[in-house]
């Protein structure tokens, strides 16, 4: 028997935050997934998630299966090329 949960969301966070980059790091606590809005010569986080690896998993799942219903409705995604190779530097305001 599953419960229903009520999820409230601001305007702020229904606006959301554009990201081209992504960076994900881990230890062997938790998976940190930052969202990057990257323009040359500079990036900036735009929203840093922080996970436990198994709900990384299930977030991985969930991003297949979706990927999998898009294409199935809208046709292929089509691979982009590689983005150019630049080393990153994250510093604190």
């Amino acid at each position: 028997m599953s419960e229903e949960i009520r999820i409230d969301i601001d305007e702020r966070a229904a606006a959301g935050h554009y990201s081209n980059l992504a960076v994900i790091s881990h230890n062997e606590n938790e998976f940190i997934l930052d969202f990057i809005f990257a323009h040359p010569p500079k990036g900036v986080v735009t929203s840093r998630i922080i996970t436990s690896p198994a709900h990384a998993k299930r977030l991985l799942k969930a991003l297949r299966e979706n990927l999998e219903r898009f294409e199935k409705n809208f046709g292929p995604v089509k691979d982009s090329p590689e983005p150019p190779k630049f080393g990153l530097n994250f510093s604190k305001n």
